[in-house]
């Protein structure tokens, strides 16, 4: 798919949250894509048992449709594809 932008709530970072960037991140998402809102809170867990929430940084509905077809190049291409069709 393509990348989740996610924000840390106010107050927190990966400081506060004792991350290191080593850790591997399992983003709870809805499993329908269309049920994934702008602003959305998501419960992130790492491997070594830590949890927290963050904000999904999708701001429209836009780079939600970007999201679904796997960036903005798929995208582009698939609807130039469909109005050539």
């Amino acid at each position: 798919m393509g990348i989740v932008p996610l924000c840390f709530k106010p107050g927190e970072d990966a400081d506060t949250l004792g991350l290191t960037g080593h850790e591997r991140y399992t983003i709870h998402l809805p499993s329908n894509v269309s049920d994934i809102k702008p602003g959305q809170v998501v419960k992130v867990t790492t491997d070594n048992g830590k949890s927290f929430v963050c904000t999904v940084r999708f701001d429209t509905e836009v780079e939600l449709a970007y999201y679904n077809h796997g960036g903005i190049l798929p995208y582009v291409i698939r609807s130039l594809i469909s109005s050539n069709n």
